[in-house]
């Protein structure tokens, strides 16, 4: 039997400051259009402290699932399309 090496690099997570890569720059996005068009300190600290609690929520979520939200996605897509069973093996 002939062993193939799978290479990790190939299968991990893209992950950008331990969370979803799209997410963080978004949310990165949307801090700093906050400081930037507001241009005051009040702005600048919440835009910050936005932006920190949600990365800290991002990693926690990244550690369940690296692929979360394409997951949530995947179901809002799907969902007029799951039969609405009770149980999987009621009677018929």
């Amino acid at each position: 039997m002939r062993l193939t090496e799978f290479r990790r690099a190939l299968h991990r997570a893209n992950l950008l400051m331990g969370g979803e890569r799209e997410l963080v720059m978004f949310t990165a996005l949307v801090a700093g259009g906050l400081i930037v068009t507001a241009q005051n300190w009040i702005a600048t600290l919440v835009g910050l402290s936005l932006w920190f609690g949600l990365i800290g929520f991002l990693r926690t979520m990244a550690k369940a699932d690296p692929r979360l939200s394409h997951v949530y996605t995947r179901h809002l897509q799907y969902q007029a399309y799951y039969p609405a069973r009770s149980r999987p093996f009621r009677d018929r």
